[in-house]
């Protein structure tokens, strides 16, 4: 059986062969952080051809790829421009120059896209047809869904389209970041006697991209895009004057935010709310038209964007696949539904703090469901003996069931307090307006430390219990308080009363929301003091019994792996023979398998249904094995500059639990998983048949290493 041609790209030189390595800081030992990301978003577009998914949701993964490709360049590619505008251009620890990194992504990207569009176009759509659900061109429309459309376009989009004349008194309009535009082509003189040649006509967001036809004697599901409706009447736009071509094209623009740090100490909410604005209307990193729009007309717009021809990339289809219609009615075609379990311990109990009092309780999000941590809030706003809260919060969602118990909570004369970060990335917006809602109920909210994201997952509930006793309950996780991503995420939720545990996590809150030295803590592992010494320690502690001759094992599940000492320690580990075998979904710039160096690291990365989110972190630890969840990745960023929590997870039973389903089902994985190669390649552990002729109608690239 034929394996799987790789999608990623790492830097261009091959790792060293040497038979002892005790300096690791020549870069061939590493891989590039940005092709790695890229190489993650490659992956997720592979679901899109494999048919272990539903129909539905294979075009789900191709919105997927739209999505994370958009945040890439909006902050990845838009990071690296700005360092060259900035004069600031220095190589990563792959030894990789921004300018070097960018043509690498570019080549990448350009290929990635059109097969994007060839497998939209040649697979998923005749797939759709065959089921009756139809996405048609103009030309296919019937004259009775020519007419539907032509009363659609003038009641519902030509009141609300604003056509822009460009002429000296109307220049080239500042449009917004993402949004669907049509430039244009036109030929004679408005009702001033203008002399126009080109006009930009924004889509409003208000819009849909697609519309579903009236059903008809054919049966099934008829859609048409909102661009298809917009070029088909696009003369009624400029009456009197001859349309010569209407074109559709989309910017994406830098919406990193660039914060003032004495600004932000003033008032971080009124900082940001000003950024936010900015994001909109960044500079420009990226050009989208449509394939036939023609050659003036495309360096008309790159010179307007000023952008070069490497950020241009013409598409197949609708510039914006993120907003494909993915909710049609079709269950057979979707994901059996998943009815997330309550363990049984909560399941029977009327009070959970008596529960959680006689033990820890353990939850996998999202076969276990969220709303029992909602159910742990939900009773501690209520309950009469319970005399605080205290919450961290980095995502939660405007309408979130969470924020309105904490609400409730402070109406019922608890003393509450919100950390929220504002700054978490896409979510400032809604977390300025939840630290609102929050302030107007008598929650004190705190925003955090200016310089480091608070991303650690916190509940703390302070209860008086046997008359003046007061007694302490916790919840810590993997991720977010949020019950939307909770379905799709896998992560792992702690409720405890673990007395040592709850003290740890009091003093975490002491130190974010007052001053003083660093708290000193007896079981959590914290960022950005301790946590990554306590994980070098461990990593060492291996690397010595390796050494002595003794069982040494590591195994690790995250999100991320670009932190430069964590990857030498693995390295020195794997020299003293050390067994490390690392599930990373996302960026690695550890190069595994290199002779001498690790040839004792496996790594692999598994994309399917749900995002793989839980960092679970198992140390052999000689016999007395030691496992850990935690809120971190092993990055920079999370180890230096967030707040962030690592917790033991002791019980005998649970430890088990966690072991087998975060870690070694992953290891087991010979159907979804990605095996990372010493070349930076990233090769399917096996191939089905069925995947295999699907994957011939689409020849794929190989993006690997020059």
């Amino acid at each position: 059986m034929v394996s799987k041609k790789e999608a990623s790209m790492t830097a261009p030189s091959s790792p060293p062969a040497a038979e002892v390595v005790r300096d690791f800081n020549d870069p061939a030992f590493y891989l590039n952080r940005e092709l790695s990301l890229l190489a993650f978003n490659l992956r997720v577009l592979e679901q899109s051809l494999d048919d272990i998914h539903p129909l539905l949701e294979r075009l789900a993964f191709l919105r997927i790829f739209s999505s994370n490709l958009d945040e890439f360049f909006e902050i990845r590619v838009a990071g690296l421009k700005r360092q060259l505008s900035l004069g600031r251009a220095v190589p990563g620890i792959d030894g990789m120059l921004p300018q070097e990194v960018l043509k690498r992504i570019a080549e990448a990207c350009h290929d990635a896209v059109d097969r994007q569009y060839r497998i939209l176009n040649d697979v998923l759509l005749p797939a759709l047809a065959q089921e009756n659900i139809r996405f048609l061109k103009r030309e296919e429309w019937s004259d009775k869904q020519s007419a539907w459309v032509r009363k659609y376009f003038r009641e519902q989009v030509y009141p609300v389209l604003t056509p822009i004349g460009l002429d000296p008194a109307h220049p080239f309009p500042k449009v917004v970041n993402k949004s669907l535009n049509f430039i244009v082509a036109l030929e004679g003189n408005d009702a001033f006697g203008r002399d126009l040649n080109f006009a930009i006509v924004p889509a409003p967001r208000s819009l849909p991209r697609m519309i579903r036809l009236p059903e008809d004697s054919a049966g099934g599901d008829d859609y048409v895009f909102l661009s298809s409706i917009i070029h088909e009447h696009a003369g009624e736009l400029f009456p009197g004057m001859t349309v010569q071509g209407c074109y559709q094209f989309r910017i994406t623009r830098n919406a990193d935010l660039d914060l003032d740090e004495v600004e932000a100490e003033a008032d971080l909410a009124v900082a940001l709310k000003d950024e936010l604005f900015s994001r909109r209307y960044g500079d420009a990193v990226r050009l989208e038209v449509a394939d036939n729009c023609p050659r003036h007309l495309v360096d008309y717009l790159l010179r307007k964007c000023g952008l070069t021809e490497e950020f241009l990339y013409r598409v197949n289809g609708p510039v914006n696949l993120v907003r494909l219609i993915t909710d049609i009615d079709r269950p057979r075609l979707r994901y059996r539904p998943l009815t997330p379990a309550i363990p049984e311990r909560l399941a029977r109990a009327e009070n959970y703090f008596e529960v959680i009092a006689q033990g820890d309780v353990l939850l996998h999000h999202p076969f276990e469901s969220f709303a029992s941590v909602v159910e742990f809030l939900r009773q501690a706003a209520r309950d009469p003996q319970v005399l605080a809260i205290k919450q961290t919060l980095y995502r939660t969602g405007k309408n979130s069931e969470i924020v309105n118990l904490l609400a409730e909570a402070a109406r019922n004369g608890k003393e509450v307090t919100a950390i929220i970060e504002l700054r978490a990335r896409f979510d400032e917006e809604s977390n300025i307006e939840v630290a609102s809602r929050l302030q107007e109920a008598g929650v004190i909210v705190v925003y955090g430390i200016v310089g480091y994201k608070t991303h650690a997952k916190m509940l703390l509930v302070v209860r008086r219990e046997g008359g003046r006793k007061l007694k302490r309950y916790v919840h810590m996780g993997t991720g977010n308080y949020h019950a939307v991503t909770a379905r799709i995420y896998t992560d792992f939720s702690l409720l405890t009363a673990d007395e040592e545990l709850c003290e740890d996590v009091h003093r975490i809150f002491q130190e974010l929301t007052g001053m003083g030295k660093v708290a000193k803590l007896k079981k959590l592992l914290h960022a950005p003091f301790t946590l990554h010494s306590r994980l070098l320690e461990h990593i060492e502690h291996e690397t010595r019994n390796a050494a002595e001759g003794k069982p040494a094992h590591i195994i690790a599940r995250m999100n991320s792996l670009t932190e430069k000492q964590l990857i030498q320690a693995l390295y020195r580990a794997s020299q003293a023979g050390v067994r490390i075998e690392l599930v990373v979904r996302g960026i690695c710039c550890l190069r595994p398998g290199m002779p001498g160096v690790s040839e004792h690291i496996r790594v692999r990365s598994v994309i399917g249904r749900f995002l793989e989110h839980s960092r679970v972190f198992w140390f052999e630890n000689g016999g007395d094995p030691a496992i850990y969840c935690s809120s971190a990745d092993w990055m920079d960023r999370n180890m230096f500059f967030r707040v962030e929590t690592c917790f033991p997870v002791t019980d005998r039973e649970l430890a088990k639990r966690v072991k087998q389903e975060a870690l070694m089902t992953l290891l087991a994985d010979n159907r979804q998983s990605w095996q990372l190669g010493p070349d930076g390649g990233y090769r399917q552990t096996s191939c089905e048949v069925g995947k295999e002729k699907i994957a011939q109608q689409i020849l794929l690239e190989k993006l690997a290493p020059q």
